[in-house]
């Protein structure tokens, strides 16, 4: 028998190998090709199953490796609370992400599920995290390079979770003309906002009573547009020649951000959470749309939709205001999210016929949907329509190519899997130091003395005995607000780490003055135990949307019996801790001296702080203060405009030398 010389052999295994290597060369997971034929090549390979999967989200709670790989799911997210196991360590969450992401990167393409999760005032679903004060309270400090700073922060402790995707902001507007010039519209759009600019104010929030309010950072837009350098904080800056509406996320210690609530989510009658915002198309895209205008420009990688609707036509259905305006428009490139069961919303009531809702949603432009427990019949229901011609694939394309963009762009295909490196970023030292910073920033001086020469505040450190009372003193949960650990918020000092005012009072004052704390003492305690002057901290229940609604924003009881006994008896100042302005105009002349200090998170020594000159105030209100329920809604700027306190008032102090 004839022998195959050796040097034969080796050229055909050598030719073997090359040809194999070749094989095995696909341009979408080549780095070095460019954006657009790295999506073009993955789509080319993918099926409609693999298509489909991709536009799923769904919670933590229902997903495992088995789940990812056998329904090819593009997307998990963590809703409020829901969490790997109770007081869980960043180890635990990147143990149970990475998990989640070895399934989706067993599949046949290999395409790895982005996490998700909500970061409104930091790291907000997970324990030892810093949380800095809420939106409404950053606000009050009037500077976007703090801003910029706490989105920086907030990306590394997410990061340091494995996580690289948050839903937030929730922006507000900014100045209109400029940011629609550089996206390149200069038609109809162009004319008939510039009209509506000379003559409206513009905000997202148009009445406290809504109980989202908290989450705007004011109702002046030349406030809001610096505030919203929280996205280049969160993304990173974006490139000077980066393509207008491309979405950009800057590396490994950054996070995909995600613009809600789209649109007009502040402007309901009466404030009611998922209601009908009543305004033509006119007011619409001056007073509501400006945020998003600004987010595109600075390269946001997703924009969720608002559960509410404009003029009766919900805006999970709406196309001519998701692909018309959003997409088609102002060209925006990275992908649309729902809110959570946001198109089972879409019927009245929830679900009543999701087959229906399906085909609304997705033919508004909707690209990923949170689902997000149901997620069978989300995917069943969406392969039966496509494959029956009733949604066009050329809609299945456009979402899964924006979803594969921002993954594409945020590096997730070169690196998947997280590590460790960050961990010790997740409630770190100079994160605490930056909220202490911002809730110093934040506090609004609203009264000081009988008058202008006569002062309370600063109060002094040496005292005899000084008397702390109110429900809100010594409550961590009360003062971070809800959206923290929970979605609504919880009561207490257990829920994670942080320093209550209380403490922080302690840990501020001389250590020779006595520190009483009573809740809710009566008039003759007080006036029995000679104290030289009393802090009363009281203020709003954690609450979030819907549960947040309020028709009389009063301060829950005790609070108004506790100012009153106390500020009767003894020289106070009345700290009230709040997502916006509440009812005070009775009790205000019984005050010597009030502080609005909004929710401020988790760093209570903030406030000490400032109370005892340690630096001055320096806040100025975010929001206008109304003195009666009856006045609402009112913003600066309207006819019949008079407010207890004006957008913008606060009174300043020099810290103590």
């Amino acid at each position: 028998m004839a022998r195959t010389p050796i040097y034969l052999m080796g050229l055909l295994l050598l030719c073997f190998l090359v040809a194999s290597t070749e094989a095995e060369y696909v341009k979408y997971k080549d780095p070095k090709q460019p954006l657009n034929v790295r999506i073009e090549d993955l789509m080319s390979r993918m099926t409609l199953e693999e298509k489909i999967g991709q536009m799923v989200q769904i919670d933590r709670s229902v997903a495992s490796a088995d789940v990812m790989k056998k329904y090819l799911i593009g997307s998990v997210l963590s809703g409020g609370g829901s969490v790997p196991a109770k007081e869980a360590s960043a180890k635990t969450w990147i143990n149970m992400v990475n998990e989640f992401q070895k399934g989706s990167l067993s599949t046949r393409l290999g395409i790895p599920m982005i996490y998700g999760i909500d970061a409104v005032h930091g790291h907000n679903n997970v324990y030892k995290a810093t949380i800095f004060p809420h939106n409404i309270g950053i606000g009050a400090t009037r500077e976007p390079e703090l801003v910029q700073r706490i989105g920086a922060a907030t990306a590394l402790e997410v990061r340091a979770t494995g996580i690289p995707y948050v839903f937030a902001p929730c922006l507000a507007v900014t100045k209109l003309v400029k940011l629609m010039i550089a996206i390149g519209i200069t038609d109809y759009f162009l004319t008939e906002v510039v009209s509506c600019l000379t003559t409206l104010p513009v905000q997202v929030c148009r009445d406290p009573r809504w109980g989202r309010c908290y989450e705007s950072y004011s109702e002046d837009p030349k406030i809001v547009q610096g505030m919203t350098e929280i996205v280049p904080g969160l993304q990173g800056d974006i490139p000077t020649k980066s393509a207008n509406g491309v979405p950009f996320v800057a590396g490994r210690e950054k996070v995909a951000a995600c613009a809600k609530h789209y649109v007009g989510d502040g402007g309901t009658t009466k404030g009611i959470n998922e209601n009908n915002t009543v305004i033509d198309r006119h007011g619409l895209l001056s007073t509501h749309m400006p945020g998003y205008y600004n987010s595109i420009i600075k390269g946001v990688a997703s924009i969720m939709i608002s559960y509410s609707s404009w003029n009766g036509i919900k805006m999970h259905a709406n196309r001519d205001l998701v692909t018309g305006f959003l997409k088609n428009t102002l060209r925006f490139r990275g992908f649309v999210i729902t809110d959570w069961q946001g198109i089972d919303k879409i019927t009245t009531p929830p679900h009543a016929n999701y087959s229906y809702s399906i085909e609304a949603g997705i033919q508004a432009g909707i690209d990923m949907v949170m689902v997000p427990y149901n997620y069978t019949e989300f995917i069943d229901g969406l392969t039966s329509q496509v494959k029956n011609k009733i949604i066009p694939m050329s809609r299945i394309d456009d979402a899964v190519k924006r979803i594969l963009r921002v993954k594409f762009v945020m590096g997730l295909f070169e690196n998947p899997l997280a590590d460790f490196r960050l961990v010790n970023q997740l409630g770190s030292q100079e994160h605490r130091e930056l909220a202490r910073e911002a809730v110093r920033k934040s506090l609004v001086l609203l009264k000081n003395g009988e008058s202008a020469d006569k002062p309370l505040l600063p109060l002094p450190k040496k005292a005899s005995k000084i008397l702390v009372a109110g429900s809100h003193a010594d409550n961590l949960g009360y003062q971070c607000g809800g959206w923290t650990i929970e979605w609504q918020g919880l009561s207490g000092n257990n829920l994670t780490k942080g320093t209550t005012i209380l403490t922080a009072i302690k840990n501020t004052v001389d250590p020779k003055t006595e520190v009483v704390y009573k809740k809710n003492p009566d008039a003759h305690y007080v006036k029995s135990n000679k104290f030289d002057y009393a802090i009363v901290v009281v203020g709003e229940h954690p609450y979030a949307e819907g549960a947040g609604d309020s028709l009389n924003l009063t301060i829950p009881d005790p609070g108004p019996s506790t100012f009153t006994n106390v500020c009767g008896a003894v020289k106070c100042v009345v700290v009230i801790i709040s997502g916006r302005p509440v009812v005070i105009q009775p009790y205000i002349t019984f005050m010597d001296a009030l502080v609005a200090a909004w929710l401020p998170g988790t760093e209570g020594q903030g406030v000490a702080d400032v109370l005892f000159g340690d630096y001055g105030f320096s806040g100025k209100l975010p929001r206008t203060w109304f003195r009666t329920v009856d006045q609402l809604p009112m913003n600066a700027g309207d006819p019949h405009y008079d407010p207890l306190f004006p957008l913008g008032f606060g009174l300043t102090t020099n810290p103590t030398k």
